[in-house]
């Protein structure tokens, strides 16, 4: 089926599902789009003629998106998807946690917009870290970037970017709520940076304590869950092409060049997608 998609916030998630769309028709707001966000005669219109309407832009005080654009939305009779972040579901002591989890989140704008969307009826995929090409543990590790942070248990789900992308166009036909995009093995940071070092042949990067962190990595480091991802399995009929963090990473590092790595963006957090 080619049809129409119009994004809000052509970022690196956004941008690898539009890529999969082979022939669709595809606009976009964002500094790689073709609309401007508060052009709102064109975005209007171009809301009119979507079949297809997917947000990927974090809230700041609230959701600008809704907040300007949202009566447009709703009378629209479009497919509606937003990037959520796992992060609504906040510290569970290392349990796993699926969609019926609490919304506990410590942003309470992200807790507010996931509970926006979901009430227009939209898709919400429920992102945790985010990795993939020109944005990995393997450029980081390069760049010297990288470290440890020697906190035993605390854990963390991620998903590789491509896996986001066929999650989103799976939820083309499926209905209304939420779903989490994660792979199938929660692992420490440690653990990942740690392989990273190895398949680079590099000794594993240090170990800096939480205390010299920032504050948003101290806070980021707080929280320990495992996010499953039974429900996009079932429903969605979706499966990750990189189930772990070992068989994304080895991928890239087969298919990236030191050179390319260099060049690469910055890494992209849960919400900066």
């Amino acid at each position: 089926m080619r049809g129409r998609l119009l994004i809000f916030g052509l970022g690196y998630a956004a941008s690898a599902v539009a890529a999969r769309l082979g022939d669709w028709e595809i606009a976009a707001t964002g500094s790689a789009g073709n609309l401007a966000f508060d052009d709102r005669e064109n975005v209007i219109r171009a809301i009119g003629d979507a079949t297809h309407i997917l947000s990927s832009v974090p809230p700041g005080e609230d959701d600008p998106v809704l907040s300007l654009y949202g009566d447009a939305l709703r009378e629209s009779g479009a497919w509606l998807g937003y990037l959520s972040s796992t992060g609504v579901y906040g510290d569970a002591g290392g349990a796993w946690v699926d969609e019926s989890a609490p919304i506990q989140g410590r942003r309470a704008a992200r807790n507010r917009a996931d509970a926006d969307w979901r009430a227009m009826a939209a898709r919400v995929f429920r992102l945790p870290g985010i990795y993939g090409p020109g944005r990995s543990p393997l450029d980081r590790v390069r760049q010297g970037r990288a470290h440890r942070t020697g906190i035993a248990g605390q854990v963390f789900s991620r998903v590789r970017v491509e896996d986001i992308a066929s999650g989103v166009i799976a939820g083309f036909d499926a209905p209304p709520g939420a779903y989490n995009l994660a792979d199938d093995r929660p692992a420490s940071q440690d653990d990942v940076v740690t392989f990273a070092a190895h398949l680079l042949g590099l000794d594993p990067p240090p170990i800096v304590p939480l205390d010299q962190l920032s504050p948003e990595a101290r806070a980021f480091h707080a929280e320990n869950r495992r996010v499953s991802n039974a429900k996009a399995r079932r429903v969605l009929g979706w499966r990750p092409a990189y189930p772990d963090y070992r068989a994304g990473l080895r991928a890239l590092n087969a298919t990236t060049s030191p050179t390319a790595a260099s060049a690469a963006p910055p890494i992209v957090s849960p919400d900066q997608r």
